[in-house]
C-alpha cells in the first residue's frame, strides 16, 4: 500500500506509536506538499535552499552535521562522530521507511524532507549519520517516509 500512494501519508518506525516520543514521525513527500499543509500556521517545511544555506552557515556539509546531532550515544549509535548540537536543532537518528514498505536505519541515520522535488520522482533530502559529522543532501522517491522538521516564517 505505502508504495503505492501519491497523496500525504505518515507512520511510525515499524509501525509502533511508542517510537513517536523519541523519533516522531515518518512521512512520505506528498505529505510535506499536500495542499493543506503540514507545518502548523506560522512555520513552513524548508526548501532545499533552506537546507543548503543552513549547512553552509554550519561550516559546510563536512561539519555541519556535529552541530546538528544531539550528542551522546542514548538515542545515537557509537561513536555519534561530531555531535555536539551547537545549533540547538536536536538532529535524531529517527531511520526511513522505505518505498516497499520496510523500515531502515533507526539510532544510525536521521532523514529529512525538503520541500524541493529533484524530479517528477524524487525530492531532495537531508541525512545525519552516527560515524561521521556531515549533513548530506540527496534526492530519493517521494513515497519514502522520512522525518520532517519545519521552520519559523
Amino acid at each position: 500500500e505505502w508504495a503505492a500512494l501519491t497523496t500525504g501519508a505518515w507512520c511510525y518506525y515499524n509501525n509502533d506509536p511508542s517510537t513517536n516520543a523519541t523519533y516522531g514521525k515518518l512521512y512520505n513527500w506528498y505529505a510535506v506538499n499536500d495542499p493543506r499543509g503540514l507545518a502548523p500556521a506560522g512555520w513552513h517545511i524548508p526548501t532545499d535552499a533552506e537546507l543548503t544555506t543552513l549547512t553552509t552557515c554550519l561550516g559546510g556539509e563536512l561539519v555541519a552535521g556535529g552541530a546538528l546531532k544531539v550528542s551522546g550515544t542514548t538515542t545515537w549509535t557509537t561513536p555519534n562522530a561530531g555531535a555536539t548540537n551547537s545549533s540547538g536543532w536536536a538532529g535524531l537518528p529517527g531511520g526511513y521507511r522505505n518505498f516497499d514498505g520496510s523500515f531502515f536505519n533507526v539510532g544510525i541515520r536521521g532523514y529529512w524532507w525538503s520541500s524541493t522535488e529533484n524530479t517528477s520522482a524524487d525530492a531532495w533530502y537531508y541525512y545525519l549519520n552516527y560515524f561521521v559529522a556531515h549533513f548530506s543532501r540527496q534526492g530519493n522517491s517521494k513515497q519514502v517516509g522520512f522525518s520532517v522538521r519545519c521552520l519559523r516564517n
